[in-house]
């Protein structure tokens, strides 16, 4: 069994570079792949190994300046779902591009999981989704509005333009591990909205904890590794990545027109062109060479 950690920390890192190589050195130690984003805001990332790896993986990240309160998040996995370890330095930790949003400074109100239920179903209470669309697309919560951004980046604009629909609303906002929700209470609290409230821990925790049949939760949630989904209890879900466009897809979808594996899918089959396919075979190819050879190719599966 395989320890899955997903963990972020806002600190003030005056030189993220300096960081990097002590962390990377520290995590190749413990033994442990997946990927750690280092910026001036912070860390953030998400590592897979041995429950000892973990834990000294762990330690490395909670030694770096103000990232003692390091709070982190573990699911389990039947297989290794990543292929290495980066540890790379990044503008941001997580892409928002609005420079002045620093959520050290504010952010909204904490909603632990078992109180998330009744604030969600109140009825002066909007619910945001702030995740992608192909995210959302296979998950989410009851009555949750779905912005279909198909990036974190685009979030400011479509508030901006759909403000006028949360007058005089609470409003209440979720992603996956609770990163996003970090930034983007901050940018409403700076765009003047007074009630902003964020899951906890994000749907990871709430999945953790909420039992099955209390749950206002519906599909699996997206995780950026070669799980692809988990769902409730946080077990592996049905879900399959279509190595072309990143799309999560049921296995069924493997039956529908424009499906080829490590190709296309039906999402983007008409999406890419000729060169691009031929492109996608020749890895598919090589995949599959290394598959009988008994190794894996290093782009077999998702890193996020």
């Amino acid at each position: 069994m395989v320890i899955v950690a997903a963990l972020y920390r806002f600190a003030p890192f005056a030189d993220p570079a300096a960081l990097r190589g002590p962390l990377l050195d520290a995590c190749e130690a413990a033994g442990v792949r997946g990927t750690l984003l280092l910026a001036k805001e912070g860390v953030n990332g998400t590592i897979a190994g041995t429950r000892e790896g973990i834990d000294a993986a762990i330690r490395a990240v909670r030694a770096l300046p103000g990232c003692d309160a390091l709070e982190w998040k573990e699911s389990t996995a039947e297989e290794m779902p990543f292929n290495r370890l980066k540890v790379r330095l990044k503008r941001e930790i997580v892409t928002m591009g609005q420079p002045d949003v620093d959520p050290t400074a504010s952010v909204g109100h904490y909603v632990d999981p078992e109180d998330w239920n009744a604030l969600i179903s109140a009825p002066d209470v909007a619910v945001i989704d702030t995740r992608n669309d192909y995210e959302v697309a296979i998950g989410s919560f009851e009555g949750a509005i779905d912005p279909g951004t198909a990036s974190f980046r685009d979030f400011p604009d479509w508030w901006r333009r759909n403000r006028e629909r949360f007058e005089g609303k609470r409003v209440a906002m979720f992603c996956t591990g609770g990163i996003r929700c970090e930034k983007s209470t901050n940018f409403l609290l700076s765009e003047g909205v007074e009630d902003v409230f964020h899951l906890k821990g994000g749907i990871l925790k709430y999945l953790e904890t909420t039992p099955k049949d209390d749950s206002l939760w519906h599909g699996e949630c997206f995780v950026f590794d070669g799980r692809v989904s988990v769902g409730h209890g946080l077990k592996e879900g049905p879900h399959i990545l279509c190595h072309a466009c990143r799309r999560p897809l049921l296995p069924e979808d493997r039956a529908r027109n424009g499906y080829e594996e490590g190709v296309s899918c039906h999402h983007c089959v008409d999406e890419t062109s000729a060169a691009d396919k031929a492109r996608f075979r020749e890895r598919q190819r090589q995949i599959a060479l290394a598959r009988a050879r008994g190794e894996r190719h290093i782009g077999a599966q998702s890193e996020g």
